[in-house]
């Protein structure tokens, strides 16, 4: 564990630095939009978005390869396909005239399917691996400024439609009574998630993206069924995970994404069992 602290000052390796406060800072916004994602049972939905972001990521690079369009970064990429995938799914429920289910399998695996084709006529050598399991490593900084911007706009927005959100998760048909605009708060509330997808995707990547939206809340509603509570103990416990998560990768030598998952894993099993102990 030294040796992590010693990098972390060592100015040679800036992207350990860049590592940790991505990581921290995305915790912010994991805890509160995890909370949301846990207390509405939106976990399927997320994972449809964070999926297709892989046809996002794929069209970046070959943009970026055979067209020399080098601004569209990867995470530009995922960025306009999960907004889109956030939108057409927000459509769904709107209209209603398909099955929810059916259209979140479908752009599920079209958006997978898209990004891999892509990837493979792209010239070089790509390793979709560090994309669909993670590497908070890779991190630069004007991924983190991106980061940073989107972080921001997910807490202020959190922040302002806090109350609009609480109505349409608890009782949705009397706020429908008292002429609140549910749909268009589903909607805002979709595309956040698409947002904070996102900025998971650099932490832990695509395919772990749902248990690090949903875990740390998980754990947090254990301790308390309050939303502002849940809210805050889940921003804690992401930052603890996150850490330790890219602590332990740095020492052993392991995928990051996978240990943060892991670890996650065990502090819920932990959560869970002092609770049900604590219980009898």
């Amino acid at each position: 564990m030294i040796d992590f602290f010693n990098a972390l000052i060592n100015p040679n390796v800036p992207f350990i630095r860049y590592a940790l406060i991505a990581g921290v800072l995305s915790s912010i916004a994991f805890g509160i939009i995890g909370t949301f994602v846990v207390v509405k049972r939106m976990s399927y939905i997320a994972g449809a978005i964070s999926h297709t972001s892989l046809g996002g990521i794929g069209l970046s690079l070959w943009l970026s390869t055979v067209a020399g369009i080098g601004f569209f970064t990867p995470i530009m990429g995922a960025l306009v396909i999960s907004l889109i995938s956030g939108l057409i799914i927000s459509y769904t429920i709107i209209k209603g005239d398909e099955r929810l289910d059916t259209v979140i399998g479908t752009i599920w695996a079209v958006g997978m399917s898209i990004g891999l084709i892509f990837i493979y006529v792209t010239p070089g050598y790509i390793d979709p691996m560090s994309y669909l399991f993670g590497n908070i490593l890779l991190i630069s900084i004007n991924d983190l400024l991106i980061i940073i911007i989107l972080n921001v706009v997910i807490i202020f927005t959190s922040v302002i439609f806090q109350n609009q959100f609480l109505a349409i998760f608890f009782d949705e048909e009397f706020a429908n009574t008292r002429g609140v605009k549910t749909y268009l708060y589903q909607i805002i509330l979709i595309l956040l998630i698409s947002l904070t997808i996102i900025l998971l995707i650099t932490i832990v990547g695509i395919v772990m993206v749902i248990a690090l939206l949903t875990i740390p809340p998980a754990i947090a509603g254990i301790f308390s069924k309050k939303m502002k509570i849940m809210m805050f103990l889940s921003v804690i416990i992401c930052m603890l995970v996150t850490i330790t998560g890219l602590a332990v990768s740095y020492k052993l030598n392991f995928p990051t994404g996978s240990v943060t998952i892991l670890i996650s894993g065990i502090l819920y099993l932990l959560s869970k069992s002092g609770k049900y102990f604590i219980n009898r």
